[in-house]
């Protein structure tokens, strides 16, 4: 693929990409968020309900 460039240890094996992101700005937006996806997989979670009746609590929206 053009614009995408493998970096390879002494043994052959791919260790890192190198993207033009000139080319595949869209392409490194999704990676990212893809990790940082995974990485909050085990943050706590609330409800929407939860956050809106904490929200309307706090007046930032009507309720």
């Amino acid at each position: 693929m053009e614009g995408i460039q493998f970096v390879t240890d002494a043994k052959g094996q791919k260790v890192a990409v190198q993207i033009d992101l000139r080319k595949h700005s869209a392409l490194w937006e999704d990676v990212y968020d893809t990790l940082i996806a995974r990485q909050r997989t085990e943050e706590p979670r609330e409800s929407l309900d939860f956050v809106k009746r904490r929200l309307i609590k706090q007046e930032k929206i009507d309720g």
